[in-house]
């Protein structure tokens, strides 16, 4: 038994087809179903069922899958030691951050963490805070950039910073700042299911809207959503950092919540046990750093979750 045999059962249950497996790992498909048999019969077990499509881990596939992966975890806490111990950032970095911040935030600080920490392998992808936890918890993340509070035992929080909530409308309002009921539900575009930033809508403005509209329409965008308000007219909701780049004409189409604002809590989230401190730490830095200072609210405003 050897490590390379440990990433391959975990990249086939992660991919659920050898040839996928193979390439991720960067070996021939031969090569990988060779060294998963070996371990098979090594262990007198099947850890795969071939015969389904896509292929699955047998009931103690996945109970050795789940082991193989805590044990590939404890080497990279081995490396990470060493790295800690000489004072260095390096190594691979895999982060997952929700759509509605990637947009935004990614573009503010990444230049500059590539260029304070060189000897640091990013990779940045986008997913859901569901599919971002699953990754989590299975080891294929390091860290993600979500929204919390996510109440997830086996997850702990790091609190970045508080986002506001801010009106974009093509309708004039007389008052200077709005309620959340001076909003019409009908009127409000919203994204579709599955984005945490529609349920922190929804639950902000009590939704409760009517089946009479002739038209409906949910994005998986907040930049379609823009769209929408500037093209269809109607009302959406915008986390305060997709306003960094709205051109003056857009800039007068917002309008702020009444005091105190709903905001959204922002935190890189990692397992309990994570063992990359070093970069989770200096990937706070950087973001922390280089904050448009004005976006960030105090905590202990109206979250909303």
């Amino acid at each position: 038994m050897n490590l390379q045999q440990l990433e391959y059962i975990s990249a086939v249950e992660l991919h659920r087809h050898f040839a996928k497996a193979a390439e991720a790992c960067h070996v021939t498909q031969p090569t990988l179903s060779m060294m998963i048999q070996k371990l098979e019969d090594e262990l007198s077990v099947k850890i795969f069922d071939r015969s389904k499509q896509p292929v699955v881990p047998t009931e103690i596939g996945v109970l050795l899958i789940d082991q193989a992966r805590l044990i590939l975890n404890q080497v990279k806490q081995l490396k990470e030691t060493v790295n800690q111990q000489k004072s260095t950032v390096e190594g691979d970095f895999t982060i997952g951050i929700i759509p509605t911040l990637a947009p935004y935030l990614v573009p503010l600080f990444v230049q500059s963490f590539l260029q304070n920490y060189p000897q640091v392998r990013l990779r940045i992808v986008e997913h859901t805070t569901e599919i971002i936890v699953e990754k989590l918890k299975k080891g294929l993340l390091d860290a993600g950039i979500l929204v919390t509070p996510l109440s997830n035992e086996r997850i702990l929080e790091i609190p970045l910073f508080y986002e506001a909530f801010v009106v974009y409308s093509s309708h004039p309002y007389e008052k200077e700042y709005l309620l959340p009921e001076d909003l019409n539900p009908n009127e409000l575009w919203l994204l579709q299911e599955g984005h945490c930033f529609r349920s922190q809508i929804m639950n902000l403005c009590e939704l409760r809207r009517s089946s009479n509209s002739a038209f409906e329409y949910e994005s998986g965008s907040i930049e379609t959503l823009k769209q929408l308000v500037d093209n269809q007219n109607g009302i959406t909701i915008l986390p305060d950092l997709a306003t960094l780049n709205l051109s003056e004409t857009q800039r007068q189409k917002i309008k702020h919540f009444a005091a105190p604002p709903p905001v959204r809590e922002v935190s890189i989230v990692v397992q309990r046990d994570f063992i990359k401190q070093g970069l989770v730490q200096a990937l706070k830095t950087e973001i922390l750093a280089n904050l448009p200072p004005n976006k960030m609210q105090k905590q202990g405003e109206r979250i909303i979750i």
